[in-house]
Parts: structure tokens; sequence; C-alpha cells
């Protein structure tokens, strides 16, 4: 595996356990519909939140949560769509993002 795959896996492994020590619910993980992706689907309440997440071994070309383009945010809207209809939810439904840089010492 890639580096930077590794990277990202160990990224989304310290996202869910953020979330899950905030009081979320992890419902389901690097979800997969054609060509839409969403690393993490959780439930806090009756909310149902997408969370992208994003890791980086520095910050020396901008922060990570910088990469969330206006693109990559229509195309996580456009996965939350096709995954609130594919499980027949009518939730509200919120996005965040979690950036994670790990410094080298």
């Amino acid at each position: 595996m890639a580096k930077h795959n590794e990277l990202g896996k160990l990224g989304e492994e310290i996202a869910v356990h953020y979330l899950i020590g905030k009081g979320y619910e992890i419902v389901e993980r690097n979800w997969h519909n054609i060509h839409k992706e969403i690393d993490i689907i959780a439930k806090k309440g009756k909310e149902l939140v997408i969370v992208e997440v994003k890791t980086r071994q520095s910050d020396e070309y901008g922060e990570p949560d910088a990469a969330v383009t206006r693109q990559k945010q229509s195309r996580l809207i456009s996965a939350a769509h096709a995954y609130l209809f594919e499980k027949k939810l009518d939730l509200c439904t919120r996005f965040e993002i979690i950036s994670i840089v790990f410094y080298e010492e």
C-alpha cells in the first residue's frame, strides 16, 4: 500500500476514535456508490453527519482542510444525496471536515 494511503487510513482511524469520544455513532466508513465516496458517516442525535477526513504529513502546502474545494464539496453533497436515497433516509444532514497533520520531529 502506498504511503499516502496508509497515512489516510491512519487519519480516518484517528477521526473515528475522536468522533466516538464526542458521542457520535459511526454508521459507515468508506461508503462507495459508483464514483461517489464518503469517508465516515455518523449520527449524533437525530442528525446524519457526513465527515470528510484530510490527513497530511505537514502543513507545508497549507492546512489539509483547504483541499476541500468547492468541487469536492459539490461531490460530497452529491454523495450524501445518493446515500440518503439508497438508504431511504429522511434526516437532517450536516457536513464536517476533520483535518489531521502529523508533524515529524
